[in-house]
């Protein structure tokens, strides 16, 4: 056990990790009906079935990349996928090993978008039933976010039904291309943004393809999803703030950001120069930006304290909300020795715990009891109406 992790439960009064009793806001399922989906496809995005296990290959890339491995033999495109992201008994046991009471899920990415229209309703509406059977089923364990069609009618439809007919359902989870890939700022998003809010439901905000990818190729993953998620967020939210929609929509839009909302802590005093020396876009918005995103809600999936400590110092501890972004990051193959300097508690790592899971516990250490239980689970109950 770490020095950081021990020093957590001391604060926290726990004598063990599976006591912190947190709400995970960013956690994931591929449902086994949307698992089928991909698996009949030829076409990014799909499963391929490898000799050494199932792969996911999102894209296009990666579907190049695997073409030319297969003539070669060895399959390494896209990564690999296993129960950890379906099997609900698999998605428990991580839990109660990490000291997570109360999972809310999200279906992970690329969502819907890549269907006929009809498809995407009809997937959605048994996709979202099929999430709230998993949750009425969980003794307690599970909340979630749905998800919508990508037509903007159709999505104000079903989140009416899920606010009506699935209470355990209790957000959308929307890719931060919006609907139809016009973006958070398209003028058709307003009807959706406040039907949200009139239905008492939350967004939780997620990247989708990446930004820059073109320029990442040759790193696999690594940049993809380091930067290009977030600066994906960091370049739509902004997007959305510049629009002036969020003037347009009632202050209790409960809006969640994926990974601690990308670069925006960071440029958020930027942002606000930039426009306020633009008059053009200054003169269409009630506020400076950082206004607009200090009412966000963001996940602690930062993995570095001076990054979770920018957040805090910009948008306060009471808007920030445990994440773990399982069943992405899992275990690696070393992970039987804790980084260099990093042992305190007594206690190696093993196979079986979650490297990233355990730093976002960490990065919580060094901050005040109280700051660590709104973070922890207070913020995420009121949020989320737990």
């Amino acid at each position: 056990m770490s020095r950081a992790l021990s020093k957590l439960l001391t604060t926290q009064g726990k004598a063990s990790v599976r006591d912190l009793d947190a709400v995970d806001l960013h956690t994931h399922v591929y449902l086994p009906r949307y698992m089928d989906i991909l698996r009949a496809r030829k076409d990014v995005p799909f499963v391929h079935p490898g000799v050494g296990g199932e792969r996911l290959i999102i894209l296009p890339a990666e579907q190049q990349q695997l073409e030319q491995q297969q003539q070669s033999g060895g399959i390494s495109a896209g990564r690999p996928i296993g129960g950890e992201y379906w099997d609900a008994s698999n998605k428990l046991r991580y839990m109660d090993r990490h000291g997570i009471r109360t999972s809310v899920l999200s279906l992970a990415n690329p969502w819907l978008d890549f269907l006929p229209v009809e498809e995407q309703i009809r997937q959605a509406t048994l996709l979202n039933d099929d999430m709230e059977t998993l949750c009425r089923e969980s003794s307690g364990r599970f909340l979630a976010f749905g998800v919508v069609p990508q037509d903007s009618t159709t999505a104000v439809k079903e989140v009416v039904r899920l606010s009506r007919e699935l209470p355990h359902v209790r957000g959308v989870i929307l890719s931060t291309a919006g609907l139809n890939g016009k973006g958070l700022d398209d003028p058709d998003m307003l009807d959706f943004y406040r039907a949200v809010d009139r239905a008492g439901l939350a967004i939780f905000l997620h990247p989708h393809y990446g930004l820059g990818n073109e320029h990442y190729g040759k790193y696999g993953h690594a940049l993809f999803l380091a930067l290009g998620f977030t600066f994906e967020t960091t370049a739509a939210v902004s997007q959305l703030v510049l629009s002036g929609l969020l003037d347009q929509v009632p202050d209790t839009l409960r809006l969640l950001l994926a990974h601690s909302g990308g670069t925006l802590p960071f440029l958020a005093g930027r942002l606000d120069s930039c426009v306020e020396h633009d008059a053009a876009i200054a003169q269409n918005l009630q506020h400076a930006p950082s206004v607009y995103l200090k009412r966000f809600y963001y996940d602690a999936v930062a993995y570095h304290e001076p990054a979770l400590q920018c957040l805090i110092d910009f948008v306060g501890s009471h808007k920030i909300v445990f994440g773990t972004d399982h069943p992405f990051f899992p275990p690696a193959q070393d992970n039987k020795e804790a980084p260099e300097g990093d042992k305190g508690g007594g206690e190696d790592l093993s196979e079986l715990d979650w490297r990233s899971t355990l730093a976002n516990y960490e990065i919580m250490a060094n901050m005040s009891k109280e700051v660590q239980s709104a973070m922890l689970r207070d913020n995420a109950k009121k949020l989320m109406g737990i």
